[in-house]
């Protein structure tokens, strides 16, 4: 129904942001990650997904696109709801989730409150296959130096081909892409980068 709502944004809570927009004030649930960065004052604009169930008329909106698809994603699993997927989305990010997802990491996502070990492994095996290369690759894009961290074992460039198939790479590929490189020279994070440049 709306793609996205753009304003001012009039009101600023943990999980909740009102929007002003042709004087219409929109309440928008969404996660902490979102509203944090929805300032009062402020221009913003809020990817949205109208959730309609008997009475219930409910709008989530989410400042990136990338954040919305996780949203749309995880209410798709059963079991998992809009709060729960809010909470889910309150600590991680979708590149941490999409790492998640292919390192079986059920603690990132079981650190959610209400999202316990059964309802984490079923998330997990449900979103295999549903995350598209190219939602992963998306997600990579935005892969920091401490999502890294999180699967780095041991020499750099051991650590930069196992970061690289946890997006969903081929262990040949990941070899392939870190060939030429001055490995000696480089950190993981600056040897990650390179290989997705050529992967891309």
């Amino acid at each position: 129904m709306f793609y996205y709502i753009k304003g001012r944004v009039a009101v600023s809570e943990p999980g909740l942001a009102v929007i002003d927009a042709g004087g219409v004030g929109y309440g928008i649930m969404t996660s902490l990650n979102s509203s944090a960065q929805a300032e009062v004052g402020k221009e913003a604009t809020f990817y949205t997904y109208l959730h309609v169930r008997e009475d219930i008329f409910d709008l989530y909106g989410f400042i990136t696109k990338e954040e919305l698809d996780c949203f749309k994603m995880l209410i798709n699993i059963s079991g998992v709801g809009p709060k729960a997927a809010l909470a889910i989305l309150g600590v991680t990010t979708p590149s941490k989730l999409a790492l998640a997802v292919i390192s079986d990491d059920q603690k990132a996502l079981s650190a959610a409150p209400g999202v316990g070990k059964k309802l984490a492994q079923r998330i997990i095996l449900e979103l295999k296959d549903k995350m598209s290369k190219g939602q992963l690759e998306s997600a990579a894009a935005g892969v920091t130096a401490a999502d890294m961290a999180a699967v780095q074992s041991g020499s750099a460039a051991d650590d930069a081909i196992l970061a690289l198939v946890s997006l969903g790479y081929s262990r040949a590929e990941a070899m392939a892409a870190i060939k030429g490189l001055d490995l000696s020279a480089m950190s993981v994070d600056e040897i990650v980068r390179a290989a997705l440049k050529k992967l891309f």
